[in-house]
């Protein structure tokens, strides 16, 4: 491992610290060895971690009468009831992207949709969350990059938010959220007890890109020789990854798997120590998995982040019923390794033993670091003018209506998707804090009522929520301060609206020769449906046009009250559109050009709160009632 540090010490070339060096030690009661200390780097990475984050999350509030997966597992389920489920969640993949936007993005769409198939769901939609410092080549790279995925695989992206700000200029933001259904009784989960069961490695063979992703990029801060971490980007294969999630849910449905991993982030080593639990340990025989480069030496195989492969626990009994069923999706499919009831993850090459970690110092013992916290004052800036401009040339790259669900597509507020063969809907929202918004409790709590009130636009009673929340080297005081005020507003907002926030990412570091990216929590948001024929759509000529005020600013109780009257209301109208940061009058635009109809408005004096334009039939109008409503005028 010598190309890795040539002139530092190992451990913190791979990005511990001394003291974490000196707790390793203490843990094992030795030395590790270099590959266990790769192993140790990749786990205790922030990326994988959550060494500066996981105290302050606990702050979410994450239970709740739907909730069948909350936080802990590769997505967060919520029981829709009629026996379905939908499985959602939001993951960054920022530095990759600012390295190699078109892999970068690429790649975190492929990553997204094998946490939501780990669950056992079948992908229905994307959605995805940018923030450049402006439409230039970089950011065209990164939509081409999604859209290549996304269309390929076959999964419509349906929605997202494109923001422009020249404080991503050096550090942009990728986020993508993957939602999938399920049956609300086979959840699957990624924790082995079957003692003496097979682990199986299945999907594409493994390589030398992304080694090290988890601590080389995404756990460290981007500077001048960002070039030089081009190997560490993943290479992304759709048409694999669309084999992949076929013989995934085949294998599930046929109840061949007991338990199921997405190997993405530190590769082998994480699906591992997440797989072993409670006693559980992992025997793993590195010299079986399938390699594309000759002579890849054991650490490289184990935390290999190559793209397109799951892992599953598998009895004996069902090896060759599963091996059929990746024979036919022309995967392969190699038993790697067995459960133990050792505790221990330990790796295997040839007839050498070459590391013997007990799994849960691998993830319950990882550093749990209280962060500083600064108090500062960043001043709201100016949005881009980019901003104000249409955003369809960016949708339309995209796959829109494959699957055949998409009953409101993107473009305006949240997309609504049918769940055949009855008449309810999802609809769904992602949603970040206002361009040029910069107060971290602020920012938090408008990212979570801006998704909130896009679901409840598109007819949705809103049901959880997941988030990512990218920021700057928490080991800054004033990024510990955000960080921690930003938690606060989403959990003040959520427990507002009594919903839960049942998965997430975080994303630090994000910070260019020590230039910090603002405080951006980016928040989804999952709303049920009702009977989708009675989704708000476009106005229609005669219509009155109306103002639905939230009074007060943050008035959390008036911002709850207001998204639930508009998705009970939405049956009666003909369009409701959330007031974003460009005031009534880029809402009443946006609706027009949605719409193909003008409307005579006068625009009423700006107040501070959240506001919905709304739009109904005048015979409609006394169904509404009248408190919160003002009338602005009428549709040509």
């Amino acid at each position: 491992m010598t190309q890795v540090a040539p002139e530092q010490p190992l451990h913190r070339a791979l990005g511990l610290t001394d003291e974490e060096l000196d707790r390793i030690c203490e843990l094992l009661d030795r030395e590790p060895n270099d590959f266990e200390l790769a192993v140790f780097s990749l786990l205790w990475s922030e990326h994988c971690g959550y060494k500066h984050s996981a105290l302050l999350l606990k702050r979410l509030p994450s239970e709740g009468s739907r909730v069948l997966q909350g936080p802990g597992e590769n997505a967060g389920v919520i029981d829709l009831g009629e026996g379905e489920a939908v499985a959602f969640k939001v993951e960054s993949h920022n530095h990759p992207s600012a390295v190699e936007p078109f892999q970068g993005a690429a790649t975190g769409v492929g990553g997204i949709l094998r946490d939501i198939v780990a669950m056992g769901a079948r992908p229905i939609a994307l959605l995805d969350g940018l923030r450049f410092g402006a439409p230039d080549h970089h950011f065209r790279r990164a939509v081409a990059g999604i859209g290549h995925y996304g269309n390929s695989v076959g999964v419509a992206t349906v929605g997202g938010e494109s923001v422009f700000d020249e404080a991503y200029r050096d550090n942009c933001l990728v986020n993508a959220m993957c939602v999938g259904l399920l049956p609300a009784d086979r959840v699957t989960r990624a924790r082995a007890t079957a003692i003496g069961a097979h682990v199986v490695l299945f999907g594409a063979a493994t390589g030398r890109d992304g080694i090290g992703g988890a601590s080389v990029l995404a756990s460290a801060e981007l500077g001048e020789d960002s070039g030089a971490k081009r190997p560490s980007v993943q290479i992304g294969d759709p048409f694999s990854g669309k084999k992949l999630i076929e013989a995934s849910l085949e294998l599930v449905e046929g109840g061949l798997v007991e338990s199921l991993q997405d190997c993405g982030a530190a590769g082998l080593a994480s699906s591992l120590a997440e797989m072993a639990s409670d006693g559980a340990g992992i025997d793993v025989h590195l010299d079986r998995v399938p390699v594309r480069e000759p002579e890849l030496e054991p650490w490289e195989i184990m935390i290999s982040e190559s793209q397109e492969r799951m892992v599953a626990v598998v009895r004996p009994q069902m090896l060759e019923a599963v091996q059929r069923v990746c024979a036919k999706w022309e995967l392969p499919c190699t038993p790697i390794g067995d459960v133990s009831d050792t505790g221990e993850l330990r790796a295997f090459f040839g007839d050498e033993l070459v590391g013997a970690i007990p799994a849960a110092f691998l993830t319950d013992a990882c550093p749990r670091y209280e962060v500083g916290r600064e108090p500062h004052s960043l001043e709201c800036v100016e949005p881009s003018a980019d901003n104000g401009r249409s955003k369809q040339w960016i949708y339309e790259q995209y796959d829109q209506l494959v699957g055949s669900r998409t009953v409101r597509r993107p473009g305006f507020d949240a997309a609504v998707l049918r769940l055949r063969p009855s008449l309810r809907g999802l609809s769904v929202s992602l949603q970040g804090p206002p361009p040029g918004e910069r107060d971290p409790f602020r920012a938090g709590v408008l990212a979570v009522l801006g998704a909130a009130r896009n679901v409840a636009c598109g007819g949705g009673e809103p049901l959880a929520l997941t988030d990512c929340l990218n920021f700057g080297n928490p080991e800054k005081p004033t990024i510990g301060w955000e960080l921690e005020r930003s938690i606060e507003g989403i959990a003040q907002a959520a427990e507002a609206l009594r919903i839960p926030v049942v998965s997430g990412n975080v994303s630090l570091y994000n910070d260019t020769d020590g230039r910090s990216i603002p405080p951006t929590p980016v928040v989804g948001c999952i709303g049920l449906v009702p009977d989708v024929r009675f989704v708000p759509g476009a106005w229609r000529s005669g219509d009155l046009v109306l103002i639905a005020t939230a009074p007060g600013e943050l008035d959390l109780a008036a911002e709850a009250a207001l998204v639930r009257f508009v998705w009970k209301a939405a049956p009666v109208l003909t369009l409701a559109h959330d007031v974003s940061y460009g005031g009534v009058g880029q809402a009443v635009r946006e609706a027009e050009e949605y719409s193909g109809l003008e409307a005579n408005v006068e625009l009423p004096a700006a107040v501070k709160g959240g506001q919905i334009l709304l739009a109904c039939a005048p015979a409609d109008a006394e169904r509404l009632g009248a408190k919160g409503l003002q009338r602005i005028g009428v549709v040509r």
